[in-house]
Order: C-alpha cells, then sequence, then structure tokens
C-alpha cells in the first residue's frame, strides 16, 4: 500500500511553498526517496518504548513480592495503564517532531493491527482471574502482545515484527516453564526485549 500524501508532509520539498521549481526527473527522485523514508518509518515510539521497558522491570519486581495473587495482579494491570498512556504520549510527540499524523497511514496499520490482540488480552484476563488461573497470564500476555506486534508491524520498519517474534517466543517459554517463573518472563520480554528494541527503533527509524 502507497502511503498517503498527508502522511508524507514536512518529509520533503513536496509540501514546501518556496521550492525551487523541479523538472519531471528530479520530481520523481523526491517523490521516490520520499517513499522509501515513509517504507523505513515506524509509528513505534523508540524512547517511549525504552521508557515502557523500564517501568516493566519496576513492575515485575514489584509483583514479585505481592503477598497474594490480586495484588500481582492490581500490579501488572496498573502498568498496563501506564504503559498504555506512555505509548499515545511517545506516538503523538514522535509525529509531531517527523511532523506526521499519529492516525496516519503507519499509525492506522499499526493501532488496528495491535488492537484486536489487546482486545483478546483483556477478556483472557478477565475469565483467568475469575476462575483463580493467573499463573499462565504472565505467557498468554507476552504471546498477544507479540502477534500484535508482528500483525501490526507487518508494513512498518524490520524491527517491529522481529520484535513480535521474539514476544511470542518468550510468551511460549513462559506457558512451558514452571508458573513461578512468570514474573522474569515479564521482565525478560515486557522490560528487556522493549528496552533492546526500542533503542533499535529510536536510532535506525526516529525517535
Amino acid at each position: 500500500m502507497l502511503p498517503r500524501m498527508d502522511d508524507l508532509r514536512g518529509t520533503t520539498l513536496l509540501d514546501d511553498p518556496d521550492r525551487p521549481d523541479l523538472g519531471p526527473l528530479e520530481s520523481l527522485g523526491v517523490i521516490r526517496r520520499t517513499m522509501e523514508r515513509a517504507a523505513a518509518f515506524s509509528a513505534i515510539p523508540g524512547w517511549g518504548t525504552v521508557l515502557l521497558g523500564f517501568t516493566a522491570i519496576a513492575a515485575a519486581a514489584a509483583a514479585s513480592r505481592a503477598g497474594d495473587r490480586g495484588w500481582w495482579l492490581a500490579i501488572w494491570l496498573a502498568e498496563a495503564g501506564l504503559a498504555m498512556a506512555i505509548g499515545l504520549v511517545a506516538m503523538a510527540r514522535k509525529a509531531r517532531a517527523t511532523r506526521t499524523r499519529v492516525l496516519g497511514a503507519s499509525g492506522r496499520r499499526f493501532l488496528l493491527g495491535l488492537a484486536p490482540a489487546v482486545l483478546a488480552g483483556g477478556v483472557v484476563t478477565l475469565a483467568f482471574a475469575r476462575a483463580g488461573m493467573t499463573e499462565a497470564l504472565p505467557g498468554l500476555w507476552l504471546l498477544l502482545y507479540g502477534s500484535g506486534l508482528a500483525a501490526g508491524g507487518g508494513r512498518s520498519a524490520p524491527a517491529v515484527p522481529a520484535a513480535g517474534a521474539c514476544f511470542m517466543a518468550v510468551g511460549t517459554a513462559a506457558l512451558l516453564a514452571p508458573w513461578g517463573w512468570g514474573d522474569a518472563f515479564m521482565a525478560a520480554g515486557f522490560g528487556g526485549l522493549s528496552i533492546a528494541f526500542g533503542a533499535v527503533i529510536a536510532v535506525r527509524h526516529g525517535g
């Protein structure tokens, strides 16, 4: 799918009213380079994702000391709410810095791909919490989040679907490992992987 023109504004001379008149070949070159940069652009905020990684590590440390499963679940739900707030703010800042729209073509593809996994995670969390099966949630959260990244980042920077595959691998391992290791897997996935891939996206794909 070709990027829409409103997603390319601010990235080239195309929207500069004072630009010099370009010949046909020069105009095609500008358009081609713009589309190449748009294809490599990721709507995911790199430094925001790094910050999410550090908050996840802190949450894992706190959850591992929770006195009961109710408090454990409350800590991780609070972390999920904080992560969503940080992610939305960071996406908006990245869009403003790159003069694109949060809900431009790249942002819409990512959010529409991630949304079903997030919704499924919410339903699974409610069902498993009611059944007293919270021990399985870390693996399921990691697996669902990874599948959402893989789906939403399919046409984004290569690091995004790669991150999705890694999250799915960590989630699978968490489901097959002893239940008591759940917080360690959460720290490794939502913490370590977020920091690593967030830094890659920030350095290579802007912000």
